[in-house]
């Protein structure tokens, strides 16, 4: 048994759940999934100001896209000639809903980092998160190659993910879209409001832990759900303002 949920529940997605639970199970290794109780009423994100906003997204994403195509040239160059592998890192994350897509970044580890993950649990920082949610932050990681740390302090990496943005996968704030076996981990009653919010590369959890970096898990989700419940076009652009501050960022932290 995966999940357990109650069909009288207003605003349960039954079809988008499945698909969710199906596609995780169908891309191993996935830890046992939590039972669930049922689903609760989530408040619709942004429903009146979503026009505005996706139109936002497409607006500065394309003028991003078109004035950093130097520097993609650059970065790709940096990329190939300092390890081998390819140039772009593409993995399944959950948005939105638990909508799984095709998350793009420029690679800043070895290729094999995944491979890695299951020998390095020793040293995650959120190891001893409770209530069984499962994030992956790893002090002075061993894999992140060279041009990858650069790439992680500026927050170059995320350049991609625009072309995300563009096709609607994720919003230019939002909150973080997560791997799949972090995202099974949050399928309870308590944590699944912030899968109402849209995939973002910047937030609310962004822009906090430049002043708060040893957030816990819970910290960190609480925060995604306030900007699920609260988040407007205001709050959006409060958020991009203070984005710039924080984008130079300590990768060994």
């Amino acid at each position: 048994m995966d999940d357990v949920v109650d069909l009288d529940v207003f605003g349960l997605e039954l079809f988008k759940k499945v698909s969710f639970l199906k596609k995780v199970k169908n891309h191993p290794p996935a830890p046992f999934l939590r039972r669930l109780d049922h689903l609760e009423k989530a408040s619709e994100f942004m429903s009146n100001g979503y026009l505005f906003k996706r139109i936002l997204d497409v607006l500065f994403a394309s003028a991003i896209l078109i004035l950093s195509l130097p520097i993609f040239v650059l970065i790709a160059i940096a990329i190939k000639l300092d390890s081998k592998g390819p140039i772009f890192y593409n993995a399944l994350r959950a948005g939105k809903k638990y909508k799984i897509f095709k998350f793009h970044k420029f690679r800043s580890m070895v290729v094999d980092a995944e491979e890695q993950v299951q020998h390095m649990s020793h040293l995650n920082q959120y190891e001893d998160a409770n209530n069984g949610v499962t994030f992956l932050k790893i002090k002075n990681d061993p894999r992140v190659t060279r041009v990858g740390k650069f790439l992680r302090k500026t927050s170059l990496d995320e350049l991609p993910q625009m072309f995300n943005v563009l096709k609607g996968d994720m919003s230019l704030v939002g909150n973080r879209p997560l791997p799949l076996r972090e995202a099974e981990s949050l399928t309870t009653n308590d944590y699944i409001e912030r899968f109402m919010a849209p995939a973002g590369i910047t937030g609310l959890w962004q822009i906090t832990k430049s002043s708060k970096p040893n957030m816990t898990a819970e910290e960190r989700i609480d925060l995604d759900i306030i900007y699920a419940q609260r988040g407007n076009l205001i709050s959006d652009l409060k958020i991009m303002i203070k984005t710039p501050g924080v984008l130079f960022q300590n990768v060994d932290n």
